[in-house]
C-alpha cells in the first residue's frame, strides 16, 4: 500500500535509500520448499508488481524467502547512531544495532521516499537500567527483559516515550539479543527503543562483512554513541532490572503484558480456564530468529536426544529469520538436528506470527494452547481462531514446552519421562515406564565461525528505469491504483450516525484482520470488505454470536457485518462515526487500519484513547481521531445516537482546542460532552485536503513540478 501511494504522487524515482520486503504472504503449511512453491504461484502477481515497481522508482528488492524484513536489515543496513523508519510496528528492532528505527504507516514512508520533513512528537525518554549479567544460567534471555517490561508497563505505558537502556549488564548481552527486546518494545506502544553501542554490536558488524563500519563506531564511540555523563539524571523515568534475578517470563493469553513469572505460571493456570495441553509450539519471527536462538533451541533438542527422548511431543514450527540463517544453520547441523526431532521447518518468513498459517489440526471456535517465542499474541492472531490461547515467551522455553506438552512444565524444577523400549512419551507413567530427564539451561553462542550468505535473492535498484513500466492488470482483484480521497467538505461531522462502539481491545488485527486477507492489502474495496469484522460490538449483547464484527444499520434496523452496513450508509450518502475504547489500534502499523473507514465514509474515530502509529495514520487519510476528556463518556453513547461536532470546521480547529460533542439520542436530550484532540497546523491542512498525501500533491509535489 505504500507503494501505491507513493505511486499515485508522481514521483519519478524515490529520493532516499528505501527497499521493499516480501515476508508477509508465504503460509506456513508443509514446509519450507513446499510452501515457497506455494506462495510464488499463489502470489506472482503481487510478487511482479513490486519488482516492478522497485525497478521503476529506484527501489531495492529483496524476493521472497529472503528473509523478514527486520532481520534483513539488521544484517545489512543498520548502523550505530542511524535513523531509519519502516512500514512495520517493530521496526526498532534496529535498535540492538544502537540504531533508532521507528514504525510507521505508508503515508508517512512516502514523505520520507519523497525526501520531505518526516515529522514525530518528541518523545519522553524513559531509562532502563540493567544491572547484573544475562548469563542464561536459570533460563533467563533477552527475552524475559521485555516481557517483564510489558508486565510493568502495560499495552501502553510506552506511548509517546523512547526506551532507552543503560548499565552494566548490557555489556553481557549480544546484538542479537538487544534486537529481540527492541523489537518487542512495540507491544509496549512506544515510539522506539535502543541500547548504546557496544563491542557485541562490533562482532555482529564484523560477522557480516561490515567491520568498516565498526571501525568508525569505535571511534567515535564516546563521543556520539555513548550516553553523557550523568544523563541517567535526566531521563523522565528510571526502571531498574537485576538480570542476576530475571526470572523466565510467559506472557499471555490475548495480550503480551499478561506477564507470569514461570514459577508462578502453574498457579495462575489453576485459576483460570485456560487449556494446559499445547496443541503447537513455535520457534521464529523477527523477534527470535537470530543464529544464537537456533544454537540454543539445538541444545535443548541435543539434551533430550541424548537421554532417550528423540522427538518432540506436540507440533513445532521453526522459522530461521533469514536467507542467510538459514544457509548457515544448514551448514552448521542446526536444522538437521532439528528436523530429526520432528520439527517443521518453515521460510524464512513471518509465517504463523502474522497469521499466515494454514492451520487444519484445530477447527475454528476450537479452545487450545500455543506457544511461541513471537512478540505479539492478540486473539486470532496466528491462526484466526479466537479461541486460540497464545502465549509468547523465549525460545528455549518454547523448546522446552514442544517436549513437555503442557503449559505447566517447568523445566527448571520439573523432569520429563523418558520412553523405553519404544514406548511413547504419552503411554509413559512416570518412572514405572522408565527413568525421567531434566533439561539444563541451553549453551549460548552468540555468532557463528562465519555466516553463509546463502542464495542471493537481492534485486538491486536500477539506474535508468525511464522505459519501463508498474504491472497492475485493472482487472485485479489484488491490485489496484489508488483514487484520492474527497476534500473535507463542510458539515461532514455535523450529522454522523455511529457504526458501532467497540467494547474492549480493539488492535489493527481486530480492524482489518490478516490471515487470508492478506491477499488484497494492495486493493483498498476489497480488503474494505474485513473492516472491523473482528472487533466486539458493544451495542449487540455478547451472548449474541453477531457481536462480532456485525452491528445494526441505523437506517434499515437490520444487522449485518459492519463492512456491509458502511458501505450501504456510504451509498445513501450518510456519514458515520466509529466509537472506540481505550488504546484503540494498538499493535501493528497496518495502515489499512486507517484507509478502510475512510474509504467507506468514516469521518470521525472517536475513542478513549490510542496507540501512537494508527492515531497519525487516520489523520493521514484525512480522518478526525478524537478521545473523550471524560472516559466515562464512552459508556454514555447508545444505540441509535447521532453525532454532531462542533468546532471541526475551517477556521474552527486548531491546535489544542478542544472539540464539542453533541449527542442526540434516539429518545430523550440531546447531551454534550468534551473531546480532545492532536492535530498541529500541517496536520490539520491535510484533514482539509482530504488526506496528506492530497496536500503533498497540492503543495510540496506541485512546488517541485513534478
Amino acid at each position: 500500500m505504500a507503494l501505491l501511494q507513493f505511486i499515485s504522487a508522481g514521483l519519478p524515482e524515490v529520493r532516499v535509500p528505501t527497499t521493499v520486503h516480501s515476508d508477509h504472504l508465504i503460509i506456513a503449511d508443509k514446509g519450507a520448499k513446499e510452501d515457497i512453491k506455494r506462495a510464488v504461484s499463489d502470489h506472482k502477481e503481487v510478487y511482479d508488481f513490486l519488482s516492478s515497481a522497485a525497478k521503476k522508482y529506484g527501489i531495492g528488492y529483496w524476493r521472497p524467502e529472503s528473509g523478514i524484513i527486520h532481520v534483513v536489515i539488521f544484517e545489512n543496513y543498520a548502523f550505530p547512531g542511524g535513523l531509519i523508519i519502516g512500514t512495520d510496528s517493530h521496526t526498532p528492532n534496529a535498535g540492538g544495532m544502537g540504531m533508532l528505527g521507528i514504525g510507521v504507516g505508508g503515508s508517512d514512508a512516502v514523505d520520507a521516499m519523497a525526501d520531505m520533513p518526516w515529522e514525530l512528537v518528541c518523545p519522553k525518554v524513559t531509562g532502563v537500567k540493567l544491572t547484573g549479567k544475562l548469563v542464561g544460567s536459570n533460563w533467563n534471555s533477552s527475552k524475559d527483559i521485555i516481557c517483564k517490561l510489558a508486565g510493568i508497563l502495560s499495552v501502553s505505558g510506552g506511548k509517546g516515550k523512547i526506551i532507552e537502556f543503560f548499565g552494566p549488564g548490557v555489556q553481557s548481552m549480544g546484538a542479537t539479543a538487544m534486537a529481540t527486546v527492541c523489537n518487542m518494545s512495540a507491544e509496549i506502544g512506544s515510539t522506539s527503543c535502543i541500547f548504546p553501542y557496544t563491542q557485541a554490536m562490533a562482532r555482529y558488524l564484523s560477522a557480516t562483512k561490515r567491520a568498516e563500519i565498526a571501525r568508525t563506531a569505535d571511534r567515535f564511540k564516546d563521543t556520539l554513541l555513548a550516553a553523557d555523563e550523568g544523563s541517567e539524571n535526566s531521563y523522565d523515568e528510571i526502571i531498574e532490572i537485576n538480570l542476576d534475578t530475571l526470572e523466565p517470563r510467559v506472557n499471555g493469553p490475548f495480550t503480551p503484558d499478561l506477564s507470569h513469572p514461570l514459577s508462578r505460571l502453574k498457579h495462575a493456570l489453576s485459576e483460570s480456564d485456560w487449556p494446559v495441553e499445547l496443541s503447537s509450539s513455535m520457534v521464529g519471527s523477527c523477534t527470535n530468529s537470530s543464529y544464537e536462538d537456533l544454537e540454543k533451541v539445538r541444545h535443548l533438542v541435543a539434551q533430550a536426544k541424548t537421554a532417550g527422548i528423540a522427538k518432540v511431543k506436540i507440533p513445532f514450527l521453526v522459522s530461521p529469520g533469514s536467507e542467510q540463517i538459514h544457509a548457515t544453520a544448514e551448514a552448521d547441523g542446526i536444522l538437521q538436528e532439528l528436523r530429526e526431532a520432528g520439527a517443521t521447518l518453515l521460510s524464512s518468513s513471518c509465517g504463523p506470527c502474522v497469521g499466515q498459517w494454514d492451520r487444519a489440526d484445530v477447527r475454528k471456535g476450537e479452545k487450545n494452547s500455543v506457544i511461541s517465542s513471537y512478540n505479539r499474541n492478540f486473539a486470532g492472531r496466528h491462526d484466526s481462531n479466537p479461541a486460540t490461547h497464545s502465549f509468547v515467551t523465549s525460545p528455549e522455553l518454547a523448546t522446552a514446552f514442544a517436549f513437555a506438552g503442557r503449559l505447566d512444565f517447568n523445566p527448571i524444577t520439573d523432569s520429563l519421562p523418558v520412553p523405553r523400549n519404544g514406548v511413547s512419551l504419552s503411554d509413559t507413567a512416570g518412572t514405572a515406564a522408565g527413568s525421567t530427564f531434566r533439561f539444563r539451561p541451553p549453551v549460548s553462542t552468540e555468532l557463528p565461525r562465519a555466516f553463509d550468505p546463502g542464495e542471493n535473492r537481492y534485486q538491486a535498484p536500477v539506474t535508468d528505469a525511464s522505459n519501463l513500466s508498474v504491472a497492475i492488470d485493472p482487472q485485479s482483484d489484488r491490485l489496484q491504483r489508488l483514487t484520492p480521497f474527497e476534500p473535507w467538505a463542510r458539515g461532514n461531522a455535523s450529522r454522523m450516525e455511529v457504526l458501532l462502539r467497540v467494547k474492549g481491545k480493539c488492535t489493527t488485527d481486530h480492524i482489518s484482520p490478516a490471515g487470508p486477507w492478506y491477499n488484497y492489502r494492495g486493493h483498498l474495496e476489497n480488503i474494505s470488505n474485513n473492516m472491523l469484522i473482528a472487533a466486539q460490538n458493544a451495542f449487540i449483547p455478547e451472548s449474541d454470536p453477531r457481536s462480532r464484527g456485525h452491528t445494526l444499520n441505523p437506517v434499515t434496523g437490520k444487522v449485518d457485518l459492519i463492512p456491509a452496513v458502511a458501505k450501504d450508509l456510504r451509498s445513501k450518502g450518510v456519514k458515520w462515526c466509529i466509537i472506540g475504547d481505550s488504546n484503540y489500534g494498538e499493535g501493528s502499523s497496518r495502515e489499512h487500519a486507517a484507509l478502510e473507514p475512510r474509504f467507506l465514509g468514516g469521518v470521525a474515530i472517536i475513542a478513549r484513547s490510542f496507540a501512537r502509529i494508527h492515531e497519525t495514520n487516520l489523520k493521514k487519510q484525512g480522518m478526525l481521531p478524537l478521545t473523550f476528556n471524560d472516559w466515562s463518556d464512552y459508556d454514555k453513547i447508545k444505540l441509535g445516537d447521532r453525532i454532531e461536532l462542533v468546532g471541526v470546521e475551517h477556521g474552527e480547529i486548531r491546535p489544542g482546542k478542544r472539540i464539542i460533542m453533541k449527542v442526540r439520542p434516539k429518545e430523550g436530550s440531546v447531551w454534550k460532552a468534551m473531546l480532545n484532540q492532536s492535530f498541529h497546523w500541517k496536520q490539520i491542512e491535510w484533514l482539509r485536503a482530504g488526506s496528506a498525501l492530497n496536500h503533498i500533491k497540492n503543495t510540496t509535489l506541485k512546488d517541485l513540478n513534478v
